[in-house]
């Protein structure tokens, strides 16, 4: 049997205030196409399909087009809720769409209820588990004392074994949780946000030993914790953070034993990402940028003095210029500015002034800066006395 690996689709979700939507078809008509290519039996989909749990209308009919596709293309999709979806949304009509071949698992009632598919082994048994908010299982037997996620994953799979799968059966296991393991690069990059307000909330792998595939999602890059355990990441980039790492699924194959061989299948990026860094004018004139030009980027300028209006001046050659920093060559780091107490310190508004603009631009303020400067903190101050 053969699988797909996909997750966190966020279907609605903006990228710096521009919509995805049509990015999103783009990436679901590939992945339909990868389906058909390799002769896919099931796409999985972990978690987070939708960006929000109020979609759009037009988010909708993205989804119901992809599904649409996935199935045209002779593959079943099992699809679980993440903590962006509305278990709910998701889950309405999911008994009809069962009988369609769209297996949605929003219900952690049902999470020990698997989806069972046949191969020329025999049958494979799907469980989705849905996103476990602590709080929202409390009703569920044997959930008294659940306090994380890794409690909550762990009530899930203790409920999972039970069913005698894993162990008799093939089985797979769909989750969306922060999994221990992951590296650093992974944890600094990433742009997806903490699932619990309090920090990360981690789920050891050890969690899903017996099972022959765990199919993760919440983390949009990449990674494989063990041979059978792995994120996809998400199908688009969505942080600048992302920028030059490839988009795409995990196409999994079982065999008469179990896991067999787990290959990566890269998806087009509709539109690269590009951090370009320089002054305002060699972000202009360098002709080795012209590359960029239809990518989304992040412009980091480096000129001594801020340049005015550099975000428009830009945009004229980078239509697609998202987010403008200013960084000057030998500013001290952020860490370093100015703080609350050496402000207490120097009192003098002046002095606090200068202090702040050396701080910013990485360089003492000219004889002629200083002199307007002086000239408007004794305007100020002037003015206050005379109220």
């Amino acid at each position: 049997m053969k699988l797909l690996h996909t997750s966190d689709w966020h279907i609605g979700r903006t990228f710096h205030g521009s919509s995805t939507l049509d990015a999103a078809r783009t990436v679901l008509h590939a992945i339909a196409d990868l389906a058909r290519e390799n002769k896919v039996d099931v796409v999985l989909v972990p978690g987070d399909v939708w960006d929000s749990t109020t979609p759009s209308a037009e988010a909708y009919r993205v989804l119901q087009e992809g599904f649409r596709l996935i199935r045209a293309a002779g593959a079943q999709l099992i699809v679980t809720s993440g903590n962006h979806d509305s278990a709910v949304r998701l889950g309405y009509q999911a008994e009809w769409a069962a009988a369609a071949g769209v297996h949605v698992i929003t219900d952690p009632a049902r999470l020990s209820e698997p989806v069972i598919l046949h191969d020329e082994h025999g049958p494979v048994a799907f469980f989705g588990v849905p996103y476990l908010e602590p709080l929202m299982i409390r009703h569920l037997d044997g959930t008294d004392e659940v306090r994380t996620q890794r409690q909550a994953l762990e009530w899930a799979l203790e409920r999972i074994r039970s069913t005698g799968a894993p162990g008799e059966t093939r089985s797979v296991v769909l989750a969306h949780c922060f999994a221990a393991g992951l590296s650093d690069e992974i944890r600094e990059s990433d742009f997806e946000r903490d699932i619990t307000a309090g920090g990360l909330d981690v789920v050891p792998v050890s969690c899903f030993e017996g099972t022959d595939y765990v199919a993760l999602g919440h983390i949009h890059t990449r990674a494989t914790l063990a041979p059978s355990v792995r994120y996809s990441g998400s199908p688009l980039h969505y942080s600048f953070t992302e920028a030059g790492l490839d988009r795409g699924a995990w196409l999994v194959e079982l065999d008469a034993e179990g896991l067999h061989e787990v290959t990566w299948l890269t998806l087009p990026v509709p539109r690269q990402l590009a951090v370009l860094r320089g002054t305002l004018g060699e972000l202009l004139g360098d002709a080795s940028f012209a590359k960029h030009e239809d990518s989304w980027v992040k412009a980091v300028l480096v000129d001594p003095q801020r340049p005015l209006d550099a975000m428009r001046t830009l945009q004229q050659r980078f239509p697609h210029c998202a987010v403008l920093e200013y960084a000057p060559e030998g500013a001290p780091a952020s860490s370093s500015r100015t703080s609350p107490k050496l402000v207490r310190q120097l009192r003098d508004p002046l002095q606090v002034t200068l202090r702040y603009l050396e701080d910013v631009r990485g360089a003492e303020p000219s004889p002629e800066e200083v002199a307007i400067l002086k000239r408007a903190v004794d305007e100020l101050t002037a003015e206050r006395s005379a109220r």
